[in-house]
């Protein structure tokens, strides 16, 4: 018993030396331990930027979430300017897609520039500096902000906000070349934006080029490219489903797009719904694949895939075949008159210069109520910059309206989501867009494509009314008779004076009957049309 007395004490002493040891380890486990989620909670916050923390010529922030995109100067390949950028965070080819100072970047390139900074001010002004404090780059709340900060969403938009998070302002407001998924082309009303993409001069320069995408809200609503003060390609309007310029949206997989046209803005917008694809829309001012580009991020290939871009065929141009022509890839020459047309310049035409457009064969007969459409399958409607729209209108309904003003040329549905077969055949879709004026940049698809319906004088439908009916019987008997009365005259002649020693100088008529169909010299086939009063 003493023993086994004396080899517990043994242990307690052994327990007892052991239990200072653990008691010193304690506070340094939760020092260490502290330390450990002060760093953590440091670089998840490092989205934001307050009044006591700007962001360094050398820091970049990173967006929370998923960590899509970062914020941060860089320099340009090729350049000597420093700039503050959004880019994308995980793709390995750094891809700028929003920049705040594209025409007052800071001298020098971004290594020399440490003391460059973003910051904001205690009143919520978000300003860019140089190292040596001259501010380059500035925006000042409308009025003063309580705790603001400025904050890298995980979509690429910098916001500015107010401490109870209210939105002060925003670089989605402000776009430079690039579309993001939820950033909106187009006119804010209530803000009073007019959001546009605009180019980067060249690779190495952020400021504004010469291409912008612009939306026009005259008529129904629709993008333009323009090349300086060119337009150059032209969406047509949104048809409930896509524009009619980009017929096979409709074949996207993974994307949604979204077009509002309301009293508070008319935008355009898309959006991506798999996470792991990285797309968006761009315009460059440089390059082989059209003006405006559709780019999506390839992992395996470490590169972007050009997904889509316009302009990308001789159609693509506007009007290439002027008012009233049809331009249609698949022909050759691909420019030719919708049907009941001519061409306005024969000689221009000759040298497949159809810029001249077309001219009607025979004019309209409004006010005896004798005029009928032709219906031009697959097409992008022409310009809607001056057409009237009405939304409470059937097709129908717009057919009747059309012929009731003597002024209109044209009729389409506005909107052929409803429709059965995607509403793009007759009688389906609701709204109506109608056109009083020459039919410029009409283009045709071999699929896709709306209904377009151009009116067209009786004759050159190949019907007539009742009043009508008998003319080509009465022309037909007039001619036989004129031709049996020559006949006669003539063999008299001959009979009373046979023996006439040389032939009097006579008179040589031509007769020619001319029938004026779609495509001579416009081919028929090139509209696709059915031929049919409707």
């Amino acid at each position: 018993m003493k023993d086994a007395t004396r080899g517990t004490s043994a242990v307690e002493e052994a327990l007892a030396a052991h239990r200072p040891r653990r008691a010193m380890a304690s506070p340094l486990l939760c020092v260490l331990l502290y330390l450990l989620r002060h760093l953590t909670a440091c670089h998840a916050a490092r989205d934001i930027i307050t009044p006591d923390r700007p962001l360094a010529g050398n820091e970049t922030l990173v967006s929370g979430g998923e960590g899509n995109f970062a914020l941060g100067f860089f320099t340009p390949p090729g350049a000597n300017s420093t700039y503050l950028g959004v880019w994308y965070n995980k793709v390995s080819l750094r891809t700028v897609v929003w920049v705040a100072n594209r025409e007052a970047p800071i001298a020098g390139a971004v290594g020399d520039n440490p003391g460059a900074t973003l910051s904001v001010s205690a009143g919520g002004t978000l300003a860019i500096a140089a190292g040596n404090r001259t501010v380059v780059w500035s925006v000042e709340p409308a009025s003063r902000l309580a705790s603001p900060a400025a904050q890298i969403l995980d979509n690429g938009n910098l916001v500015l906000k107010d401490g109870a998070g209210g939105v002060a302002w925003e670089g989605f407001d402000y776009p430079t070349d690039t579309l993001l998924p939820e950033m909106k082309l187009g006119i804010d009303y209530v803000k009073g934006k007019n959001r546009t993409l605009t180019s980067w001069k060249s690779p190495s320069d952020p400021s504004p080029g010469p291409v912008a995408m612009v939306m026009d809200t005259s008529g129904d609503p629709q993008v333009f490219i323009w090349n300086g003060g060119e337009k150059v390609w032209r969406s047509g309007p949104w048809d409930g489903v896509q524009f009619t310029g980009v017929p096979d949206t409709a074949t996207y997989s993974g994307f949604t797009f979204s077009f509002v046209n309301s009293a508070r803005e008319v935008t355009y917008s898309f959006q991506v719904h798999n996470v792991s694809i990285i797309s968006h829309l761009g315009v460059v001012s440089t390059g082989n694949y059209g003006l405006l580009q559709r780019s999506t991020w390839v992992e395996a290939a470490r590169a972007w895939n050009l997904y889509w871009y316009a302009p990308k065929d001789q159609c693509d141009a506007v009007s290439p075949c002027g008012p009233n022509g049809v331009c249609d890839t698949n022909n050759m020459p691909v420019c030719s008159c919708l049907r009941g047309f001519t061409p306005r310049t024969p000689a221009a035409w000759a040298l497949r210069d159809g810029r001249d457009g077309c001219v009607r064969s025979t004019p309209l007969d409004c006010r005896n109520g004798t005029d009928g459409f032709v219906t031009v399958r697959h097409a992008k409607v022409p310009d809607t910059e001056r057409s009237a729209v009405d939304w409470s209108l059937t097709l129908d309904q717009c057919r009747q309206a059309c012929l009731r003003n003597c002024s209109c040329t044209a009729y389409a549905s506005a909107n052929v989501s409803g429709g059965a077969g995607g509403g793009r055949r007759a009688g389906a879709g609701s709204g109506c867009v109608m056109w009083t004026t020459g039919l410029t940049d009409l283009r045709v698809y071999p699929d896709f494509g709306q209904d377009l319906f151009v009116r067209l004088a009786a004759v050159d439908l190949g019907t007539y009314e009742r009043t009508n009916a008998a003319a080509p019987l009465l022309y037909t008997v007039y001619a036989l008779v004129v031709a049996h009365t020559y006949s006669v005259l003539s063999y008299r002649r001959s009979v009373i004076r046979p023996k006439q020693s040389s032939p009097r100088p006579g008179r040589l008529f031509f007769f020619s009957t001319n029938i004026i169909a779609v495509g001579d010299p416009c081919p028929v086939r090139q509209i696709k049309d059915d031929g049919e009063r409707h």
